[in-house]
């Protein structure tokens, strides 16, 4: 399909401190009338995302936007038109949102819409809001397993809710008890747990989901029949790779020198966002970041970090 087919819109993930994002239901006289999606527009020519986004929200909403970081990009074909939507999520504004277009307004949960029905382009965007911006990764084999799980359950405690298990100094059996005492401390707070590298186990110890290697990434030509898949990437081909197999979200790596992996060339901020860039899955940073990292990783369009060492 052809460049000038395809419609460019920006759209508005507008988040309060409590988690509630705000969706808007297209008013009669529209395409799609009575559905609802997130506030947007279509990018007039000259202008950037961003810049459209700015005055979509100024124009629709009443409010004027003050922080807002790029997310992912998505292509959606509808029988009219084909659109690539480029998500913003905006989490500080001034003023406060009116409908001037005559729209209604609802502020929602992540896997708790209420509204119906919505657009079919958002149905991976809302699935995407359930990921938290922070990804835990174990570290039991140089804390000792029980000093591990008494910093799993503080964290949980304090809010932690994604979990990655990886342990491969561990023996199987050993293994997949601890994945069974994690998930039990997890789902106890309402956490999500996915085992790396072995889907099997996964659905054994009860987990979430799997995170794939990279050489698995690279095997597999259909994504694991589990309910949540995500997938560690080096490059921009293995991030591309995880949205064709049907990943829910990628690791992207190193972005900084670490204590693991001394002397591997890292990205760099700047090759981090442009591998990220119009990525369709979120992306979460990982690799020599500290919780401080948070705010410059989302300004370089990643959904949060993944900690090691930092996150215990």
């Amino acid at each position: 399909m052809s460049q000038s087919k395809i419609v460019e819109v920006s759209a508005a993930v507008l988040q309060r401190p409590d988690g509630t994002f705000l969706l808007a239901q297209r008013p009669a006289g529209k395409v799609w009338a009575g559905y609802w999606e997130f506030p947007g527009g279509k990018i007039e020519p000259g202008e950037t995302p961003y810049h459209a986004l700015v005055r979509e929200l100024r124009e629709e909403l009443g409010i004027t936007v003050q922080t807002a970081y790029p997310w992912l990009t998505r292509v959606f074909t509808y029988p009219h038109a084909t659109v690539r939507l480029h998500f913003f999520r905006v989490t500080a504004w001034s003023g406060e949102p009116h409908p001037h277009e005559g729209q209604q307004f609802s502020w929602q949960r992540p896997a708790r819409v209420l509204v119906d029905p919505v657009l079919p382009a958002n149905a991976p965007i809302l699935r995407a809001l359930e990921l938290p911006p922070l990804y835990a990764i174990s570290n039991a084999s140089e804390l000792g397993i029980e000093q591990f799980l008494a910093s799993l359950k503080s964290a949980l405690d304090k809010g932690l809710r994604l979990v990655q298990l990886r342990e491969k100094e561990l023996p199987r059996n050993e293994f997949r008890e601890l994945a069974v005492r994690v998930v039990a401390l997890a789902h106890a707070c309402g956490a999500k747990v996915l085992i790396n590298g072995n889907a099997v186990l996964a659905q054994e110890a009860g987990a979430d989901g799997v995170q794939l290697t990279s050489s698995q990434l690279a095997d597999l030509s259909v994504r694991p029949a589990i309910d949540w898949c995500a997938a560690s990437c080096h490059s921009a081909e293995e991030l591309r790779r995880a949205e064709a197999l049907g990943c829910d979200f990628a690791l992207l790596s190193p972005v900084l020198p670490t204590r693991s992996h001394p002397g591997v060339l890292h990205l760099g901020w700047e090759k981090f966002g442009e591998m990220a860039a119009g990525s369709t899955i979120p992306v979460y940073a990982l690799g020599g970041l500290t919780p401080e990292h948070m705010q410059t990783a989302w300004q370089y369009g990643a959904h949060g970090i993944a900690l090691l060492r930092q996150a215990w």
